[in-house]
């Protein structure tokens, strides 16, 4: 059994950001955090991503709000967060205290500027298959494993347990995109067990600690465990009984130390695409400028 530990695919990803800077003469990509309140998870995750974009070579801009700041005051702030052009993506805690209009906040966010993929324009893309959007960064950081544990995908039968907006119905459509063939299951779902068996690849994202054991595995699948859960002795397990299905499957991510891994790299890569694109897009635009400029100065024939 091979163990598909995050680190690998984390290492390749950090690799490729700094790259990237080093060949943009510096220039530091900048991610705008936007918490609201105080709440231990947010901070938590904050302070991760903080932690790890500066080995990255990545900015973090953190933008803090008081738990009861009206929806006016945040949405005015948040306006002025995604209008800077030195912010090159944001991310947002959510959920959101009840007193924020989240969707006012999400048809104000620059869709080029949503790393996580939580805007109607780039949950449509990623539906319609365009490459350019971003996905959420848990589905894409499924995708990424995949890809550098080089596990084939192409025509192979790969089954989804769970269907929300955050890891199953955009990993569907990924996987899709890679040709793989998927069948997406849920809580409603018949014959669970049977459905899960036939699947080369199987991804787990319920939420559920330790749900998926040996039986729902057939000899030699590929188990993708997005679950992060804490258990009653406060350790971390994920949606899948690791014990079990290690000695059946044929390559399996750990919990922790697999997909939640990848995930923070996946929102640095997503930062660094953002910034190419808002570079390139800066320079297209000056060249035009000057270009429109010199043809229309007074007294050209």
């Amino acid at each position: 059994m091979q163990e598909l530990r995050g680190k690998l695919v984390y290492d390749q990803i950090k690799n490729e950001c700094l790259d990237f800077v080093g060949s943009h003469n510096g220039i530091m990509p900048a991610l705008a955090i936007v918490r609201v309140g105080e709440r231990a998870e947010d901070i938590a995750y904050e302070n991760s991503v903080k932690k790890r974009f500066m080995d990255f070579g990545l900015e973090v801009k953190t933008y803090e709000f008081l738990g009861n700041v009206s929806n006016v005051d945040f949405q005015h702030a948040f306006r002025f967060i995604n209008q800077d052009p030195e912010i090159h993506g944001i991310l947002v805690m959510r959920p959101l205290p009840k007193q924020i209009d989240e969707e006012e906040m999400l048809g104000n966010m620059d869709p080029a500027k949503d790393l996580d993929g939580i805007t109607r324009q780039n949950l449509a893309g990623v539906m319609m298959g365009d490459r350019d959007a971003f996905a959420p960064c848990t589905a894409q950081a499924v995708l990424e494993m995949l890809k550098g544990y080089q596990i084939e995908m192409q025509g192979k039968h790969t089954v989804i347990i769970g269907r929300s907006l955050v890891v199953g119905k955009p990993l569907a459509m990924l996987l899709l995109q890679e040709n793989a063939t998927v069948t997406v299951c849920h809580s409603k779902t018949e014959n669970l067990k049977e459905i899960c068996q036939s699947a080369d690849i199987l991804v787990v994202a319920v939420g559920r600690p330790q749900m998926v054991g040996s039986s729902y595995i057939r000899e030699g699948a590929t188990v993708i465990d997005v679950g992060i859960n804490v258990d009653q002795d406060g350790h971390l397990v994920g949606d899948c009984n690791y014990d079990t299905i290690s000695l059946k499957a044929g390559a399996v991510t750990p919990v922790p130390g697999g997909v939640g891994v990848v995930t923070t790299a996946v929102l640095a890569k997503h930062l660094v695409q953002a910034a190419g694109r808002q570079i390139k897009f800066t320079s297209e635009e000056e060249t035009k400028d000057q270009y429109l400029e010199d043809a229309w100065k007074p007294g050209r024939p």
